[in-house]
């Protein structure tokens, strides 16, 4: 599914190749939502896990980090980032494994700062297993930045046409994934979409800031947004900064996503 998509969203509008590429200081919209956040990346060896096509991982290395690495399962997805990254003349390093294989393939205790963003987690079924990969990855002292979607937000009924926010899928992570089915994607394309099913998990908040706990990180930030860098309610949604897009009625009732940070101490604490 990711193989095919790549391409499609390589050239869709929605990811703003050229304007990244017009403008040699220009950030992705959602490493600038969370900008002031983020803070200094200059000198910090910098990995972004599940970087799809390298938008956000360009951006990170706009930031001055000294090195920059993105590691993604598609062949396709890395292949578009790695035109991209070269057609912006940034040296960033990019690696093809399965998230959870990150140490076994990259080293551990090698990153001052891992960072994944947006529509990541949804796709691996144990977050106590990334928590542990995230930590791997770190030198002591160093940090995990995190922005998601809210697992409220996943738990939605998104088809409904009433306008009602109804919940319709798991909160908690659970074994079995469901199963969705649609065509299309989530940015602008003109390409006819073939693969269609894909498999996801949702991780509530608890456990996943317990996840972190458990594997020797200090928790430092959690905000959370009325606001979500897609349509994820098309009809029922107006943007409200640039690719931030807000419920247009009833916007205080569901947090739509979140930011996280957490920097890994030397001790472990365990349930």
């Amino acid at each position: 599914m990711w193989d095919e998509r790549a391409p499609a969203h390589a050239a869709s509008p929605g990811y703003q190749t050229a304007r990244l590429l017009a403008d040699p200081a220009a950030l992705s919209e959602v490493v600038s939502f969370d900008r002031p956040r983020l803070g200094e990346l200059a000198g910090l060896d910098v990995l972004h896990l599940q970087c799809h096509i390298g938008t956000d991982t360009l951006s990170l290395a706009r930031l001055g980090a000294a090195t920059v690495c993105g590691l993604d399962f598609s062949a396709a997805s890395l292949a578009a980032a790695r035109a991209r990254a070269a057609a912006a003349g940034t040296p960033i390093e990019y690696v093809q494994a399965d998230a959870y294989a990150a140490p076994e393939v990259l080293g551990t205790g090698r990153f001052d700062l891992v960072y994944t963003g947006v529509g990541a987690l949804c796709w691996l079924p144990s977050i106590v297993r990334w928590a542990d990969v995230v930590a791997r990855l770190l030198r002591p002292g160093g940090r995990l930045f995190l922005r998601e979607g809210h697992p409220s937000m996943w738990t939605v009924d998104e088809e409904r046409a009433d306008g009602e926010l109804v919940l319709r899928y798991p909160y908690f992570e659970r074994a079995a994934p469901q199963r969705f089915e649609s065509a299309g994607t989530y940015v602008e394309t003109e390409v006819e979409l073939r693969e269609n099913v894909s498999y996801e998990w949702n991780h509530g908040i608890g456990e996943i800031v317990t996840a972190l706990l458990g594997t020797g990180f200090r928790l430092t930030m959690l905000v959370e947004h009325d606001t979500v860098p897609w349509v994820a309610f098309p009809g029922r949604m107006e943007e409200v900064a640039p690719g931030e897009h807000r419920l247009l009625e009833g916007s205080a009732l569901l947090p739509l996503s979140y930011t996280l940070q957490a920097v890994r101490d030397g001790g472990i604490w365990k349930l």
